[in-house]
């Protein structure tokens, strides 16, 4: 029976053999540092975590051997990767002079600069459904002003970090011209998140229509008649008795609006006998998109 020294001597001799050889290359060269700028790497990042933050995305290192060696080196011989696997949510540190640079043998590394990284961990939130908010730009044709501006979808899903949803309220579109136009305009754009640590949950575009309507103009009314609803068959008194109401629409529509086409009353119910200071309302009416009263509050007597 061999001897246990004996087995796999060849093998043995050869590794002698070679570590000798490249003791005896290596013996006259000199020791040189040289410096690499590498990618920073993370890997198994578990699921469900986002990083967050301004992690730095390469690494110098500093590296020492001998100038046979160093001369043959690459960047992509030398590697700098943080193991996420075990990470939680959270701000990390991350000692990169700890194992983390990867080298071949025989080089040193002696100097990571950062020499810490650290990195901001999140879970990842369900997505969040929000509305589409259209970016339009530029002004109309004169005498006319942006109306009604419409999405299609109004709303779409949003993934990405628990903390950065719970601030989204809006995603955006590309923008949509409208200087100089006086009909409406319509266009299918892009929608995007205005968060770099957000996305949408599926690639998006929205079909936006900007109404372009003709400006409002006003028209001021004086001596509106105060008059008063649920009344029950009271006996009352307004001071003033009669207001002044400036209307806002379409031109068409406010020169053929008469004193008699505006409202303006005073809601009685749950009052009895006595004196109030009671707010002022217009009924609405299509002829006016908007509505002022002066003054707002006026005082009744109520018997």
């Amino acid at each position: 029976m061999a001897h246990p020294f004996a087995r796999g001597l060849g093998l043995k001799v050869l590794a002698v053999a070679l570590a000798v050889l490249l003791r005896l290359a290596v013996a006259g060269d000199p020791i040189v540092e040289r410096g690499f700028r590498i990618p920073l790497e993370f890997e198994n990042l578990p699921g469900g975590v986002e990083i967050l933050g301004d992690a730095p995305d390469s690494v110098e290192v500093r590296v020492r051997g001998s100038s046979g060696v160093l001369r043959r080196l690459e960047a992509g011989d030398v590697a700098a990767i943080i193991p996420l696997d075990s990470a939680r949510p959270g701000t990390r540190l991350f000692d990169m002079t700890d194992g983390l640079v990867q080298v071949p043998l025989g080089v040193e590394v002696t100097q990571v600069i950062p020499s810490t990284v650290s990195l901001r961990l999140d879970v990842q939130g369900l997505p969040k459904l929000v509305p589409v908010v259209p970016v339009v730009e530029g002004e109309p044709a004169s005498g006319f002003v942006v109306g009604a501006v419409t999405a299609d979808p109004a709303m779409v899903e949003v993934i990405g970090p628990l903390s950065r949803l719970g601030e989204l309220t809006h995603v955006i579109t590309e923008s949509l011209d409208v200087t100089g136009t006086a009909v409406p305009v319509a266009s299918t754009v892009t929608v995007g998140v205005d968060d770099p640590y957000l996305r949408l949950a599926t690639s998006q575009a929205a079909r936006v229509t900007v109404d372009i309507v003709r400006e409002p103009v006003q028209r001021t009314l004086e001596d509106v008649p105060v008059q008063t609803r649920n009344a029950d068959g009271l006996a009352w008194a307004a001071t003033p008795a009669s207001v002044t109401v400036t209307v806002f629409g379409p031109p068409e529509l406010l020169r053929e609006l008469d004193g008699e086409d505006v409202t303006a009353y005073l809601d009685l119910a749950g009052h009895g006998a006595g004196v109030y200071n009671l707010a002022v309302t217009i009924d609405p009416h299509r002829a006016f998109d908007d509505v002022t009263v002066e003054p707002t509050v006026v005082q009744v007597t109520v018997q």
